[in-house]
This record gives C-alpha cells, sequence and structure tokens, in this order.
C-alpha cells in the first residue's frame, strides 16, 4: 500500500519547525498588526533600543537586513516619531539611531504582544516541556542565549 500523501516529509523535524515556526510568526504578526507594525519594524525598534545610539550601517549588520531595506524600515519609523536619526558623535559622517519616548512606549506593548503571541504557540505544553523546549531549540538552532 501507499504511503499517504506528505508523510515522509511530514516526519522530518526540519518540516515540523519550519511549520511551527510559521505558526509562530503568524501569531506574533497579527499581534503586531493591532499596534500598527510589521514584524521587520518590531525587529529594529528591538536592536535600537538594545543598541541605541546606533549607526545604521551598524544596526544593518546587527539584524542581518540589507542596509536599502533598513533605510525603507527607518523612514517608516521616523514617520511615525518612534525613532530619531541624528549625526553619530563618534563619527559625524554617519547617523545614530535612537528610540524616542513614543517608540519605547509602543516597543514594551509590542513585547507584550510578543510574549503573549508565544504563550498562545507553547499552550500545548507545560511550564517544564517549555523549558526544555525552548533548551533544545537554543541547542539545535546554534545560538547561544
Amino acid at each position: 500500500m501507499a504511503e499517504a500523501p506528505l508523510t515522509a516529509i511530514r516526519s522530518l523535524p526540519s518540516w515540523l519547525l519550519g511549520r511551527a515556526a510559521a505558526r509562530g510568526r503568524a501569531l506574533v504578526a497579527d499581534a503586531l498588526a493591532v499596534e500598527g507594525l510589521k514584524m521587520w519594524h518590531y525587529v529594529v525598534l528591538s536592536a535600537v533600543r538594545d543598541l541605541a545610539p546606533v549607526a545604521q550601517a551598524d544596526l544593518a549588520r546587527g539584524i542581518a537586513l540589507d542596509p536599502k531595506d533598513l533605510v525603507g524600515i527607518l523612514n517608516d519609523l521616523q514617520d511615525a516619531g518612534l525613532v530619531v536619526r541624528a549625526p553619530d558623535p563618534g563619527d559625524r559622517r554617519k547617523n545614530a539611531v535612537s528610540l524616542t519616548d513614543r517608540g519605547d512606549r509602543l516597543l514594551a506593548r509590542c513585547e507584550d504582544a510578543a510574549r503573549a503571541a508565544n504563550d498562545t504557540l507553547l499552550a500545548p505544553l507545560t511550564a517544564a516541556e517549555r523549558d526544555r523546549f525552548m533548551d533544545l531549540l537554543t541547542r539545535i538552532s546554534g545560538t547561544d542565549q
């Protein structure tokens, strides 16, 4: 008897991780949309908060985003009053990016929304399973927290 369609594919950890990641991204994207942000806007706001003041080029490298794409995102964020770009005190030829108070407040709401979305994603797991799952994901992703 022939295997059911995609049985071999659906048994691969990489396929299951991809499906879980897609579901997680969708949950977070929906939560961020309520705040009027897209995923990359959130990533940039978070990175700016952690690195500020940060040169645009360093920011692009830090989040692995093409500098040309970053410019458009920064334009959106600046137009919304969430970030400011000013001459970098260390090198006046560069722009340094910082959060505004409004950007900081929005980022805090977005972080709460992203945590809630991730809680929804992990709802089928117990607290101990979540801790173990995060440990395993960290190990297989090759990242150290």
